[in-house]
């Protein structure tokens, strides 16, 4: 059974561990979860050092197909997130997989 880690998770982490009231850790946890949203608007990179790099993509507009009728449609251009994790935490989640 798979788990969701959410932000209450994150913000009970952040109480538990650094002593903070719980409605501070909560809110540390949203200020932190709004400068990365800001930050990736913005069109920065945002690099987490032992984590990742999240960044933004823009994808030119394409011809596609829809798989039921096979009819070509036009893909319109759109800016997309994109995650790239660091060897550390590729690193991790393998030996994650192996126990």
């Amino acid at each position: 059974m798979s788990k969701t880690l959410t932000r209450m998770d994150l913000s009970e982490a952040v109480f538990r561990e650094v002593g903070l009231s719980r409605n501070e850790s909560a809110q540390l946890v949203e200020d932190v979860l709004q400068h990365i949203s800001d930050a990736l608007v913005a069109g920065e990179t945002v690099k987490i050092s032992s984590f990742g790099t999240f960044s933004i993509r823009d994808k030119a507009s394409r011809m596609g197909r829809n798989p039921k009728t096979g009819e070509e449609v036009p893909i319109s251009p759109r800016r997309v997130l994109s995650f790239r994790p660091s060897h550390l935490m590729k690193d991790r989640v393998a030996d994650g997989n192996s126990n």
